[in-house]
């Protein structure tokens, strides 16, 4: 049994495999891979390209897909060990895996962090405690890493130029009126770092890092595959040159669980936004980002409509790279 969690417990050949199938799924998309299966996908956040791409992936494999909201239409849950449940909770995390396990053939979980405490969130609990206690395998619908998202955009990218390796792969920071997850900026170091990419992070500041566990892993990806990986919080300087451009918005770990500090932080970063003037400055580089994006914050009308814009062909690519996923790990 392998769950998929983190792609850094994937091999880039075994991801590989999973892209390729992809691309085979995308011209022959209605097989009866996963008749007889099912999915349990619990939702403690909202999501629109998740649920959706789901769905309707697993019923074009002939599986059954079960959408559980804990706490709405599903009792919340608790997660914490040796605790008297006088709260909240309804039932243990323990009992939940367990039975859901007893029902379907694997768990999804779609789980942000707490926004409170960075060194508790760290640990991303709530999927790790299913993992611990399910005996099917389980999934990762973004967490503190967004490890399908990042097979889809490698997906897109190789569609678009082939062999990626020795491209330059710019993450850039965005602003954004609060601060975000850091899930997608996380799994976006740990895929361009695996598929051979020199790989560059642009954040306004030191307050903007990522957590050290990236960073480490993507410094580590990279020198297994001869390329590099820096850090810099100069703009024009980072997108000289990138032909790849990400853009994502995260808080800033430095003042985490602390709003009105990091509202305070990120007030004068406004300027990060991707226009056309950064975009001139790269190798006639390709832009993308997760979604959802607000426009003409995080990125311009004339970047997100232009003709090297990804971001709509990457979102349509989860489907097909999902469905490839699930079909390997089940």
């Amino acid at each position: 049994m392998k769950n998929f969690i983190t792609t850094q417990a994937w091999s880039r050949s075994e991801l590989q495999d999973i892209l390729d199938f992809a691309s085979e799924l995308k011209t022959n998309p209605f097989q009866p891979l996963l008749q007889n299966k099912s999915v349990a996908m619990l939702f403690f956040n909202p999501s629109l390209r998740t649920k959706t791409s789901f769905e309707v992936g697993i019923s074009e494999l002939s599986g059954t897909a079960v959408i559980l909201q804990p706490g709405k239409d599903a009792w919340p849950i608790e997660f914490k060990e040796n605790i008297v449940m006088d709260g909240q909770s309804e039932e243990h995390v323990k009992e939940v895996a367990q039975v859901l396990s007893s029902y379907c053939d694997c768990i999804a979980i779609r789980a942000f962090p707490q926004f409170k405490n960075w060194s508790e969130d760290r640990t991303d609990h709530v999927i790790n405690s299913f993992a611990k206690y399910s005996s099917v395998p389980v999934v990762n619908m973004e967490t503190i890493e967004h490890p399908c998202q990042e097979l889809a955009h490698i997906l897109t990218l190789q569609e678009h130029y082939g062999d990626l390796q020795g491209k330059d792969y710019l993450l850039t920071w965005t602003y954004h009126p609060k601060p975000l997850n850091t899930a997608v900026a996380n799994s976006s170091l740990l895929i361009a770092s695996k598929f051979g990419m020199n790989v560059k992070l642009l954040c306004p500041s030191e307050d903007y890092l990522l957590d050290e566990r990236y960073m480490n892993a993507a410094s580590k990806n990279c020198l297994k595959e001869d390329t590099s990986f820096s850090v810099t919080h100069d703009i024009e300087a980072a997108y000289t040159g990138a032909d790849i451009v990400y853009a994502k918005s995260w808080g800033s770990l430095v003042h985490y669980g602390n709003l009105d500090a990091e509202l305070d932080s990120r007030s004068g970063f406004k300027h990060f936004i991707v226009d056309e003037k950064k975009m001139s400055l790269t190798n006639n580089a390709v832009f993308s980002h997760c979604l959802p994006l607000r426009r003409n914050i995080k990125a311009t009308d004339g970047v997100m409509d232009s003709d090297y814009c990804l971001a709509v062909k990457e979102a349509a690519n989860r489907k097909h790279t999902q469905k490839s996923m699930l079909t390997k790990i089940l």
